[in-house]
C-alpha cells in the first residue's frame, strides 16, 4: 500500500490528479489513501516533496529525474530501431554479468498490465551446453506433432538436427549464441513489451539479439526443459538469443511502406 508522509505532504493534489486507481484524496489539506491500489508508483514519481512511498519496495531504487540524463534524440532513437538486425552470427565471447543486469533492468521497468510486474527472466549462459539437448528434443517433438501438410517443415527440422548432431557448430536452433534469455509471464503482452525494451538496450550495449519463436515452441514441447529452467508455473512467451555480433551491417534493410489508415 502507498503511504503518505503527512509531515511532508503540502496538499498540492498532484498525486490525486495522477492516481490511476483513484484512491488518493485531499483531506484537511493533506493527501490520504482511501482504498487499495495497484502500486503503480505514479504518486511517488510526481510528488514534489517525496511524501509518497511504497514501503514494500526498495525506495532507495527510486531515481531523481534530471533533464540532462535524457540525451537520446528522436532521430537517434529512430536510427537505432532502423539499424537493428536479427543476429544469427555471434562472436565466441560471453556476455558480462553487469551487462546482462542492465538488460534485465530495461525489462524490469517496462510497463505491465495493472502493474502486476509478474515477468520472470532466466539467463542461460554458463550451463547453455547442458540445456541444449533438452531444447533439441523439444524441437523434434514439435516436428513430430506437425500436421501432414506441414511435412516439409518436419523434414527441415530433422535435417537441421542431423546436421547439428554431426557438427555442433552448425546449430540452426541456437546459432552458436553464447547466451539465451528466456522471458516468462502469464500475460504474453507484458513479456513481449519487456523483450522489445531489452533488445533495444542490447543494441545500446553493442550486443545482438535474435527472437527465436522455434525455441519457444521447442521448450514448451519438452516438460523437462521447462522444469530445468524452473518455469513450470509460468508461460514461456519469448526466447532471445544474445551475444556480440560477428557481423557488421553497412546500412538499413529495405522495408515495405507503412500500412497506415489516417482518419
Amino acid at each position: 500500500m502507498v503511504v503518505i508522509d503527512q509531515a511532508l505532504c503540502i496538499g498540492c493534489g498532484k498525486c490525486v490528479k495522477d492516481c490511476v486507481s483513484g484512491v488518493l484524496h485531499i483531506d484537511q489539506g493533506k493527501a490520504e489513501v482511501q482504498g487499495s491500489c495497484i502500486q503503480c508508483g505514479h504518486c511517488v514519481a510526481i510528488c514534489p516533496v517525496k511524501a509518497a512511498a511504497i514501503p514494500e519496495y526498495d525506495m532507495e531504487d527510486v531515481a531523481e529525474y534530471e533533464q540532462s540524463s535524457f540525451t537520446l534524440s528522436p532521430e537517434h532513437f529512430l536510427n537505432a530501431v532502423k539499424f537493428r538486425r536479427s543476429i544469427r552470427s555471434y562472436k565466441k565471447r560471453q556476455v558480462e554479468r553487469d551487462v546482462f543486469q542492465r538488460l534485465i533492468e530495461a525489462g524490469r521497468y517496462t510497463a505491465t498490465a495493472v502493474n502486476t510486474q509478474s515477468v520472470s527472466y532466466v539467463v542461460v549462459q554458463e550451463k547453455l551446453e547442458e540445456f541444449k539437448p533438452y531444447a533439441w528434443n523439444g524441437w523434434l517433438s514439435f516436428a513430430d506433432a506437425l500436421l501432414p501438410e506441414q511435412a516439409d517443415m518436419k523434414s527441415s527440422i530433422y535435417k537441421f538436427y542431423e546436421t547439428y548432431r554431426k557438427d555442433p557448430e552448425q546449430d540452426r536452433l541456437f546459432f552458436n549464441a553464447p547466451a539465451l534469455l528466456v522471458i516468462a509471464t502469464n500475460n504474453s503482452w507484458d513479456g513481449g513489451l519487456a523483450a522489445q525494451n531489452i533488445e533495444m538496450m542490447a543494441v545500446a550495449e553493442g550486443l545482438g539479439v535474435l527472437y527465436n519463436g522455434f525455441l519457444v515452441r521447442a521448450i514448451k514441447k519438452n516438460p523437462e526443459a521447462v522444469e530445468w529452467l524452473g518455469l513450470s508455473d509460468k508461460n514461456i512467451c519469448c526466447c532471445l538469443l544474445v551475444g556480440y555480433p560477428d557481423v557488421v551491417y553497412q546500412r538499413t534493410a529495405p522495408r515495405k511502406p507503412g500500412n497506415v489508415i489516417w482518419k
